[in-house]
């Protein structure tokens, strides 16, 4: 398999590879790619690593992992743009990334559970990728790298209903959110912990 944009310039340890940063040409061109489909930016196929697939093409289509592809590119362009530091951390899943995000204090908790929750429940790739848009958006925001091969299998896992619960159930246990009971945080008790999953709306 290709080797992984992300993965020429940043290592398994996620530091930089020979102290060499993706050049700010490359990561502005993909960030054309934001809300575009796979295909539509000709500058943007000259990264893409998967290879083509020759039954899609013949309909003038690309394959599920050529859209997921062109999805994570897109979004690490954002995500490393201006950012001296690698975007991309090896282990690093979306799950725990969004909750460094929760716990940094720059975001109100329940603003970020409620951002989670509704890209963790979006019912098409669509409307998946503009709320992760917004997300990763954020974890820039704060310096929070996340793994991007992870990211563009859960955009891949997304294009489909068995995909999307295995992606939504690895997102939960990613998350791992929890939240003191309201009634015992009001009485001054000890505090029984619930986690708060992505497929369920934050505070129910």
């Amino acid at each position: 398999m290709a080797q992984r944009y992300w993965n020429k310039y940043v290592g398994p340890d996620g530091a930089w590879r020979d102290k060499r940063r993706p050049p700010g040409e490359d990561l502005a061109v993909m960030r054309t790619g934001l809300g575009r489909d796979a295909g539509t930016v000709p500058a943007l196929c000259r990264y893409y690593t998967c290879e083509i697939d020759d039954w899609a093409a013949r309909r003038g289509e690309v394959s599920i992992e050529q859209a997921a592809e062109h999805a994570a590119l897109a979004l690490f362009g954002l995500h490393q743009q201006s950012k001296t530091r690698p975007m991309h951390r090896p282990g690093v899943p979306l799950g725990k990334a969004l909750r460094k995000l929760r716990e940094d204090g720059k975001f109100s908790q329940q603003a970020v559970d409620a951002r989670v929750d509704a890209a963790a429940t979006a019912t098409n790739v669509t409307a998946l990728l503009m709320r992760l848009r917004s997300l990763i958006d954020q974890l820039r925001t704060i310096n929070q790298p996340l793994d991007y091969d992870q990211l563009m299998k859960l955009i891949h896992d997304w294009h489909s209903t068995d995909g999307r619960q295995r992606a939504r159930r690895k997102w939960a246990v990613d998350y791992q959110v929890w939240i003191d009971a309201p009634d015992q945080a009001e009485n001054g008790a000890a505090s029984s912990p619930r986690t708060a999953r992505p497929d369920e709306p934050a505070g129910s």
